[in-house]
């Protein structure tokens, strides 16, 4: 029968799931080492374990030579007969030297080391574990937290959250379930250290690619995250396979997607928009919920400056709360933006307003004519259109913006979706209103009718 204690250390190294030779190797060098200072020798001595029994004895190990130099090391042919029948030259000699109290020291000993062995075993699977789990979104329940710090059993080990890595508007509680981000494994003398965070970008990549299979198997790519946490963030995405939807995929139906991570963020606003390789395009987009009706792009001094045109309606969308909107689509695409009203292009000068259009117009994907298109009236209440001039309006629309429609050779101008004025698009001729005039006023204006 095994001795009690070879049986002790066999149960705990199983109940803590340390491989038991790792503990009695442990053991072995530990007990060497006490018996080493309680002997004051130098002798090469070791504590070997009895595979039968269980039971652990003092070994010294000496050399058989002819002439012995060093007694602690070496031992004459004659004398090594008393432990081995037929000793030659060379040969390795055991001696069993266990001491009368060997077995209560090793007792104490082993209870010592035991202890110790089992928290370093512990600290390094902890690290082996989680050193290949940087950046990945893992689950916790939180233990306790203060104005310092925040700390969250993850299962074996306990994770540190900074108050640089939480979110400012979020409030921590014993017990509460969280997902962090796992940004930090550092190896430290009382364990390794887990540093995660709530507020990291990379927190949002993760929790879509969770939610979002198309993101998980390559047919939708996140390209740019921009983030300011507990508010609002906006996330860029592209399609890698043709006939799939990068937005609704995210999104998903009825929005069950996109609520689900935004219920794990409690409550963060989050965009969605189409990556674009045209910038202006991108920039455009990173500007929802806002529909910008121009962007031109220029780069000088090492500065990237984006001027966009969107509707006078439109100008808080765009900018967003104390400029939230703007400063996001900034952190996106990497240009900085000026957004203007049409009303601040026609002050600053018809020059400024032209360049600016066709500026835009070499930036911008032609638009051809599709459908109704933003105008701004000008000082003397005309609106151009395709470089020809129309009008004057009513004074009630002077510096107002309107909706441009050509249809067969006819421009109309409507505001608030109300057909304001018609126009000859060749020769300029205002039109009547009353759409059942079948009167050919393009004829009547190439024969030099009067003006209606």
């Amino acid at each position: 029968m095994k001795s009690d204690l070879y049986t002790a250390i066999a149960q705990i190294a199983a109940e803590r799931g340390i491989p038991r030779e790792a503990v009695l190797s442990s053991v072995q060098q530990a007990l060497t080492a006490v018996y080493r200072k309680n002997a004051n020798s130098e002798e090469d001595v070791r504590v070997e374990l009895d595979q039968a029994t269980g039971e652990m004895q003092v070994v010294v190990v000496k050399s058989v030579v002819e002439q012995v130099v060093d007694p602690d090391l070496e031992i004459s042919v004659d004398d090594a007969r008393a432990f081995a029948p037929a000793p030659i030259l060379g040969d390795q000699i055991k001696i069993v030297r266990t001491p009368e109290n060997f077995g209560r020291i090793a007792a104490q000993t082993v209870k010592q080391v035991v202890h110790t062995r089992i928290r370093d075993f512990e600290r390094e699977t902890v690290y082996k574990e989680y050193q290949d789990k940087e950046g990945e979104v893992l689950s916790g329940v939180v233990q306790r937290a203060d104005n310092r710090a925040v700390i969250i059993e993850l299962g074996k080990a306990e994770a540190v959250m900074p108050a640089r890595e939480q979110v400012p508007t979020e409030r921590y509680r014993p017990n509460q379930r969280l997902k962090v981000l796992l940004t930090e494994v550092n190896a430290h003398a009382r364990g390794p250290q887990l540093i995660v965070s709530r507020s990291d970008a990379r927190l949002i990549r993760r929790l879509f690619e969770q939610e979002v299979p198309e993101i998980q198997s390559g047919a939708v790519e996140i390209m740019e995250i921009a983030r300011e946490p507990g508010l609002r963030s906006k996330v860029a995405v592209a399609a890698r396979q043709e006939k799939v939807d990068p937005v609704g995929s995210c999104v998903g139906v009825r929005g069950v997607r996109i609520q689900n991570i935004v219920n794990e963020l409690y409550g963060e606003k989050i965009d969605v928009i189409e990556w674009s390789s045209e910038v202006a395009t991108f920039i455009a987009n990173a500007l929802s919920p806002a529909k910008p009706t121009n962007v031109s792009l220029s780069e000088a001094d090492d500065q990237r400056v984006a001027t966009v045109i969107v509707p006078s309606d439109q100008m808080s969308l765009a900018i967003g709360k104390e400029g939230q909107n703007a400063r996001l689509a900034y952190k996106l695409t990497g240009w900085r933006i000026d957004i203007k009203g049409p009303e601040s292009l026609l002050q600053a000068g018809d020059d400024f307003f032209r360049q600016t259009r066709e500026l835009s117009a070499s930036m911008m994907p032609d638009f051809s004519w599709q459908g109704r298109q933003p105008r701004a009236v000008q000082a003397d209440g005309m609106v151009t259109v395709n470089e020809q001039s129309f009008g004057p309006l009513s004074d009630d629309l002077i510096r107002r913006q309107v909706d441009v429609d050509v249809v067969d050779g006819v421009v109309e101008i409507y505001y608030e979706r109300d057909l304001r004025a018609r126009f000859d698009q060749v020769s300029g001729q205002r039109l009547p209103l009353d759409d059942a005039d079948e009167t050919d006023y393009s004829a009547l204006s190439r024969a030099g009718g009067t003006e209606v």
